[in-house]
């Protein structure tokens, strides 16, 4: 690994952090369209800050084309998943899972997702979300790999679909979380699970700041979640992997730890996780 001294150009006008190089967004749409126009320069932007792999969750039918474009262009970097986000869940679920499905038996992917429940922008849709969840969970089984878990006001509900799969060997990531220390306690209770930590974190009224403080940072990944949730000082505009720095930051100073350690224990979660090979 390469240790060196970053000046974050472009990212904060006063910030100059030591770390390790070694750093992995894992939950980016970077594929969507608000990405096309200026592609080459935010990838340049994202390698200069040591951003050595970008995970890119999938959302809908429509999203598989540019997921996939954007992963020829450099298969190493852009590692693509597979699955339906809950709020993507519709009367025709079953139809859409059943051509998501077909594309894991035409070829590989990272993990299933981006799947779960979210219960902010539609609770009537609860009865499908969770069969679908569930029927993502059980892919991920019979492949062999992580889900990414979308849990917006649905913590309860979640956990009691992941208890059922206590000891099966399930693994998986819960995206951009922002939820209790008794939601933490209960996915660290899994054994298997990780917390993805996003630009929330520097936000004013965030209270995950105190959260982390409590929990060990072999639990945590770094993230996110480009285009949304921009790290303070971008909030209003587009986020993008180059931020990852500006988020690892507040991450040390929640755990009092360097942001050389961040880097590693992060990045080292991620491959783990995901089941890549450590990078030199």
């Amino acid at each position: 690994m390469r240790v060196g001294v970053i000046t974050v150009a472009n990212i904060s006008t006063t910030s100059e952090y030591i770390c390790i190089m070694n750093w992995i967004d894992t939950h980016a749409h970077v594929y969507l369209p608000a990405f096309e126009e200026d592609q080459n320069e935010w990838i340049e932007r994202a390698k200069a800050q040591g951003i050595q792999k970008i995970f890119l969750p999938n959302i809908d039918l429509e999203s598989i084309p540019r997921m996939l474009t954007l992963e020829a262009r450099e298969p190493s970097f852009f590692i693509p998943m597979m699955g339906l986000h809950p709020c993507d869940v519709k009367d025709d679920y079953e139809q859409v899972l059943s051509e998501m499905e077909a594309w894991w038996d035409r070829r590989d992917f990272a993990a299933v997702g981006e799947i779960g429940i979210d219960l902010y922008w539609d609770s009537t849709t609860l009865p499908i979300q969770q069969k679908a969840f569930i029927r993502q969970i059980e892919w991920a089984l019979k492949k062999e790999k992580p889900i990414v878990i979308h849990a917006r006001e649905s913590f309860k509900e979640i956990f009691e679909i992941l208890d059922q799969y206590k000891d099966s060997g399930l693994t998986g990531i819960f995206h951009c979380f922002t939820g209790s220390i008794q939601d933490a306690q209960k996915i660290m209770g899994y054994k298997t699970f990780m917390m993805g930590i996003g630009g929330v974190v520097t936000y004013d009224r965030a209270k995950i700041m105190k959260v982390l403080a409590d929990i060990p940072a072999e639990f945590l990944v770094m993230e996110t979640d480009s285009p949304f949730l921009p790290p303070v000082p971008h909030r209003g505009k587009r986020n993008e992997s180059s931020y990852i720095p500006i988020i690892a930051q507040k991450i040390a100073e929640a755990k009092n730890m360097s942001i050389e350690d961040v880097a590693a224990i992060t990045t080292a979660n991620a491959n783990k996780i995901f089941q890549q090979k450590e990078l030199a």
